[in-house]
């Protein structure tokens, strides 16, 4: 193939863009959402399965990609890759993407819409998955389409990895790139989830932060106490538990546990979020530039930093409150952290903060969910410039790379086990309400993101590195 950028890319993204101008674009996104393939209920296992059997699977095998289906003693959740194998000196992509959602939560959404019925109004694709991930495949997809029916091929190798596991916690990947590594080997690994920083700024990270969930109790006796008698004479845990938890989390949001931080942020991190601004998506959302870590900009305090958070606070009945001192105090937990936390050592130094704020009656409970660890690749990879620059000539404007985004994915599995350069480049935007009701792609995004992967496509095709 050429080295130059002739029209054979300006073709693929138009093709790319026609499929959306046309409505096959939506069409395939709304069968798609038609399907609740959603991973935390098992009444849903069949639509997973049927997900990448139906969905996925007819459109990759038309274009030429050849299937194997994986199961995982983990799990009874799918996988499926798809590969189509151009040459043996040709670079290789992996690409992922997950086909499960998380419930509909259909009772909350907005007059007209619903989870699993694709709508398009006023800009948006609505329903349930189209952030998260089957509008951001779809598009990955799409992409893939055009750049074979404009240029008869894709100059490259491709493998497509789908997995229907990820908002159950990914289980069984690891087992699978470990036990298949050799049908998982690539030279880059490039996929879409997550959201921008921004919607209309273009973005680009390298990894996620890692995300662990713990419970702090203290169960005092066996039944509430009258107030009147025993105010005073005996210990109330909802009062421990809140010094407790203001021994780990300072009152404008700092983490007081220098372990559960990295500490420092790298230069070459800190350079990369420099002039990285991050805005509300919606007036309802307003930020608090004064909470979080001290000193750090709001783009470091959400991807370079660590966030401990309270999820969920019991003690006694709010809706029923009585004269009564109660028996057990309970919160959830949940630690958001970049590279440079050490994971098994978290609930130690947990244990030893709340030691020595004489916090020792409260016990220290892991959660039943795996904690997600941190990863990321490094900036300086050859293939960030590359991508970097084909998103730059795509849109007439560069990317913001960032180091992680501040949420969790299985990356630490790609780079860490297949050993690969990690590069996100997400289809979405903070407001997407993705987990949430009202979850919508907007137009604005799949249109810019199919220029963006289509020009990406033909250019590692043409180019290589």
């Amino acid at each position: 193939m050429s080295d130059t950028a002739g029209p054979g890319r300006d073709a693929t993204i138009a093709a790319a863009l026609a499929a959306l101008e046309s409505g096959r674009f939506r069409d395939d996104l709304a069968a798609r959402v038609a399907i609740p393939s959603v991973s935390t209920d098992p009444a849903h296992l069949a639509d997973c399965e049927g997900y990448l059997r139906a969905a996925i699977a007819p459109e990759l095998t038309a274009l030429g990609f050849t299937l194997a289906f994986y199961r995982r003693p983990e799990t009874a959740l799918p996988f499926m890759l798809a590969s189509r194998i151009e040459g043996a000196d040709l670079p290789t992509v992996l690409l992922y993407g997950h086909g499960d959602v998380v419930e509909g939560m259909e009772a909350s959404w907005q007059p007209g819409l619903s989870p699993f019925t694709l709508q398009d109004r006023d800009g948006r694709f609505y329903g349930r998955g189209t952030a998260d991930n089957k509008g951001q495949h779809s598009i990955n997809i799409a992409a893939i389409r055009a750049l074979i029916e404009t240029e008869g091929a894709l100059g490259f190798n491709l493998k497509y990895l789908f997995e229907t596991g990820e908002e159950a916690g990914s289980p069984g990947l690891a087992g699978l790139c470990e036990a298949a590594r050799d049908d998982f080997a690539a030279d880059v690994f490039i996929a879409s989830d997550g959201p921008r920083v921004s919607a209309d700024l273009p973005t680009m990270f390298l990894g996620a932060r890692g995300v662990m969930d713990f419970w702090l109790e203290l169960q005092a006796r066996d039944g509430a106490v009258h107030s009147g008698n025993w105010g005073g004479l005996v210990a109330n845990p909802a009062v421990e538990l809140c010094h407790a938890i203001a021994a780990l989390i300072g009152p404008t949001g700092q983490c007081l546990v220098p372990e559960l931080t990295p500490g420092q942020i790298p230069d070459d991190i800190r350079a990369s979020l420099a002039g990285c601004e991050i805005t509300a998506p919606s007036p309802d959302l307003a930020l608090d530039p004064w909470w979080g870590e001290p000193g750090l900009t709001q783009a470091e305090r959400v991807y370079a930093w660590s966030s401990l958070e309270v999820m969920a606070i019991s003690s006694g009945d709010i809706g029923s409150a009585v004269g009564a001192i109660p028996p057990v105090a309970r919160a959830r937990l949940e630690l958001r952290f970049p590279l440079g936390v050490a994971v098994d050592g978290v609930l130690d130094a947990i244990r030893c903060r709340l030691d020595q704020a004489g916090a020792g009656r409260i016990r220290v409970i892991a959660s039943d969910y795996p904690p997600f660890p941190a990863s990321r690749s490094e900036l300086s990879n050859e293939w960030v410039g590359f991508i970097a620059t084909s998103i730059g000539k795509s849109l007439g404007r560069a990317p913001q790379i960032i180091p992680n985004f501040g949420g969790a994915l299985p990356n630490r599995i790609f780079a860490e086990g297949l050993r690969l350069p990690t590069i996100w480049i997400p289809h979405s935007y903070p407001g997407c309400g993705q987990h949430g009701p009202d979850e919508h792609l907007p137009r604005a995004i799949a249109a810019e993101g199919l220029q963006i992967m289509a020009g990406l496509f033909w250019d590692i095709g043409h180019r290589g590195l």
